[in-house]
Formats: C-alpha cells, structure tokens, sequence
C-alpha cells in the first residue's frame, strides 16, 4: 500500500468545501434545509476514531518490541502481532484520514456559506455545528496519519545493501518511495 499523499488530501478538502458550499446555496435558495450532519454524527465519529487509535496503539506496541528486543532474544519473548489485523488497521486509518477529509471540507464549505449571513439569523445552531463537524473531521485526518505512521516498520539491518550502500533494506519501501507497513504486504 502507497502513504496518503497529503497534497490529495488538500485536494480532495478543496473540492469538498465548493461542493458543501455550493449545496448550501442551492439548499437555501430553495428554502430547503441546510446540508449539514446532525449532532449525534459527532459521537460515531469519536467511535471510529477511538477504534482507529486503540488499533494503532496496538501496532505501535508491537513495532517499538522489535526495536528494544534485540535479534538474541527469544521467539517466545516477542509479542506476536497477526499480519491481518495490521494490514487492517493501516487499511483504518487510511480510511479514517479520507472520511475526515470529506467531512472537513464538506461542512467548511456550509460554514463559509453560513458566515456570511450570521448576523441577519437569530439561531446560529447550524454555523456551530458546521464548525463542530469541520473540528470532527480534522481530528479524524490527524489520528488517521498518525496511525498510518504507527504501522510503518522500522529499517531492519541484514545482509542486503541499502541505498547508500551500507548493510540494510533492500531498495524498496520508503527508499523507492512506496513506504512498507507492518503488515509486511509489498
């Protein structure tokens, strides 16, 4: 699996927040409801990014063993980690940073449109839970990129030549520019 490239997730945001606030123009336009996730959105996105952090965390655990256990230690010493489970919660993660990056550009699109009207409205509910789902989505891009970080494997040290030519990696993963996983999926 290729890293999330941040400049898509600019882009993929951008687009969001034109389409969040042309839909927010049409909506009100039409004296229709605005386009906006209700409050208890909030709480399912705190779930997933519970779930995302927690898997992470387990990853993390798992990848920093391998670096205090040094080669002399034993197999049954080692924590096991399941392949599948980390290529999941790297697939998580990953998913977790695109979903937040929806949600972020969506309701900063309704928000902006929002603005521009908060004096003329006497219930401002709408503009504060456009910014509140904005705030959800920004969390949910931020753990997603660091979990995906957390399931990156460290350089391991062998008998095939790295890039400089020094003991290491072969030329592969993050030296050719695609990153290697946990899960060890090339």
């Amino acid at each position: 699996m290729k890293p999330i490239n941040p400049l898509r997730l600019l882009l993929i945001g951008f687009i969001l927040a034109v389409a969040g606030w042309s839909a927010t123009v049409i909506t009100s336009r039409y004296s229709m409801a605005t386009p906006v996730l209700p409050a208890t959105a909030l709480a399912t996105m705190g779930v997933i990014v519970a779930i995302t952090l927690i898997l992470g965390i387990r990853v993390l655990k798992w990848r920093n063993s391998l670096n205090t256990n040094g080669p002399g230690t034993s197999a049954r010493k080692r924590p096991v980690l399941d392949p599948l489970l980390a290529a999941r919660t790297l697939v998580l993660a990953q998913a977790c940073a695109y979903a937040g990056t929806v949600l972020l550009g969506w309701h900063v699109g309704i928000f902006l449109d929002q603005l521009r009207i908060w004096s003329l409205r006497s219930d401002q509910g709408i503009t504060w839970l456009a910014l509140a789902m904005a705030g959800g989505g920004l969390v949910m891009i931020v753990v997603g990129l660091l979990v995906e970080r957390f399931c990156k494997i460290p350089p391991e040290d062998g008998d095939t030549k790295g890039v400089d030519g020094k003991p290491g990696r072969a030329v592969h993963g993050e030296a050719a520019g695609e990153g290697e996983y946990a899960y060890r999926g090339d």
